[in-house]
């Protein structure tokens, strides 16, 4: 048994049930034993079970109090992973799916998504169980207030900036910011994802949708193509879908798919994104809204079949294995090219393996194809630590070189271990040995 094997079975048994976190280790894990094997001064010092540890892990309850005067009680979760390179960095999901494993994976892979930046920022990553959808804009407040003031003691500009993620937008982030201010006493860039009125970056709303679109760019590129003409299938109808279908637009792609957690619109026209914004951003209200008010689209309750819609190119935004094996191979056989990941870890493994054995798929993985949300933290990071503001197109320009960087790094990456064009690979490796050299040279903390 192999160094990573071992670390992989002892990681499971002692994470038991944590099917989420073991997805991703053993994602990560498998691809990362050809810069194992260079270097067994790391088996030596147990870097991968060091790695694959969080430094802390934070577990709370939120007690609040909803409209009705009904107390209830959400779990709270904050999880330091890595701080090998900078302070924890990683965002707050607020969702009835999170538990313990979500929120590990999504730090495990935010170490080295937040590495591949090339900026000095740890992973981490935190949330609650808690839905934000229906609750009224004094519960949010409430809930907000009430994880803050467990937060706080944890967290601090130099030691773990937290940022928004599914179920965390604007207001979230003002009310979160709001409470930690007022326990604090200080205003500090300790939250990303700010209001503009208050220490906010421009772009920040737009970053990851933007960078995962920079990203392809890239890459069709370096193979002579370009968006020009494409057909693409955004899902989701969040920040990240909103932006990357906005991006890909001007970019002159035609997107005629997108949905939310009920289902999806097709527009074979391509989807009038002005609709969907006063839809989504100001009305909060369903996708399906866009079917009533838009003669040329259909709408299909569930999600799944959007993935039956033939495209050149699939952008995955929503959330956590919404791409199965089945769903990849229909992709596949229906002509799509290029699928990159806006959300984190949209494909399964085995939508992972369909994808990279197919003829002509280029495959960009999420904790490199959406870093540019977390690389536009961190601009923000820097803006805050010197009381700077820079324009739009300051930040879209410094966004979109780092997301050519880091196409070009994983690029590199994978062609110097002998995986030409496998970006799993690249991103994993590139990500890691950042890391992996910090850590050797910190000794045995």
């Amino acid at each position: 048994m192999t160094y990573v094997e071992r670390v992989l079975e002892n990681l499971k048994a002692r994470n038991p049930g944590e099917k989420e976190f073991h997805q991703a280790a053993t994602e990560i894990l498998l691809t990362l034993e050809p810069v194992i094997n260079a270097h067994p001064e790391y088996e030596k010092a147990a870097l991968l079970e060091r790695f694959t540890e969080p430094e802390r892990t934070v577990l709370f309850r939120v007690p609040w109090v909803d409209d009705n005067g009904v107390v209830r009680v959400n779990k709270g979760y904050r999880v330091q992973f890595n701080s090998a390179i900078g302070p924890y960095k990683g965002g707050l999901r607020f969702h009835p799916s999170v538990n313990l494993s979500v929120i590990k994976f999504l730090g495990l892979e935010q170490i080295l998504k937040n590495s591949l930046t090339g900026l000095p920022i740890g992973g981490g990553k935190g949330g609650s169980d808690f839905d934000p959808k229906g609750k009224s804009d004094r519960e949010i407040m409430a809930f907000c207030q009430s994880f803050m003031t467990e937060l706080y003691r944890h967290i601090g500009a130099d030691t773990d900036v937290p940022a928004g993620d599914i179920g965390v937008g604007a207001r979230e982030v003002g009310y979160l910011f709001g409470q930690y201010k007022r326990l604090r006493n200080e205003h500090v860039g300790v939250l990303t994802g700010r209001g503009l009125s208050y220490g906010g970056s421009l772009i920040r709303k737009e970053a990851t949708g933007y960078g995962l679109v920079y990203m392809l760019d890239e890459a069709m590129k370096t193979r002579g193509d370009s968006l020009q003409g494409k057909t693409v299938i955004v899902s989701g109808s969040g920040n990240v879908a909103i932006y990357a279908c906005e991006k890909a637009q001007q970019l002159g792609a035609k997107v005629v798919a997108m949905y939310d957690s009920n289902g999806y619109i097709y527009d074979p026209n391509g989807i009038d994104l002005s609709v969907v914004k006063q839809i989504k951003e100001v009305e909060r209200a369903r996708i399906k809204e866009y079917a009533e008010r838009v003669p040329s689209a259909t709408y299909t309750e569930g999600c799944k079949g959007i993935w039956t819609i033939p495209c050149d190119v699939a952008l995955p935004c929503a959330t956590q294995n919404e791409i199965d094996g089945e769903s990849a191979k229909t992709l596949v056989a229906n002509g799509v090219k290029y699928v990159g990941e806006g959300a984190n870890m949209p494909s399964t493994l085995e939508a992972i393996e369909v994808f990279q054995k197919a003829n002509g798929v280029v495959f960009l993985p999420a904790k490199a194809a959406n870093a540019g949300g977390v690389a536009t933290s961190a601009l923000e990071m820097a803006q805050s630590s010197g009381r700077l503001y820079w324009s739009a197109e300051e930040v879209d320009a410094k966004l979109k070189t780092i997301m050519v960087n880091i196409y070009r790094n994983i690029d590199n990456a994978a062609k110097k271990y002998g995986f030409e064009g496998n970006y799993v690979m690249g991103a994993n490796i590139a990500g890691f040995e950042k890391v992996a050299d910090a850590m050797m040279a910190h000794g045995i903390v």
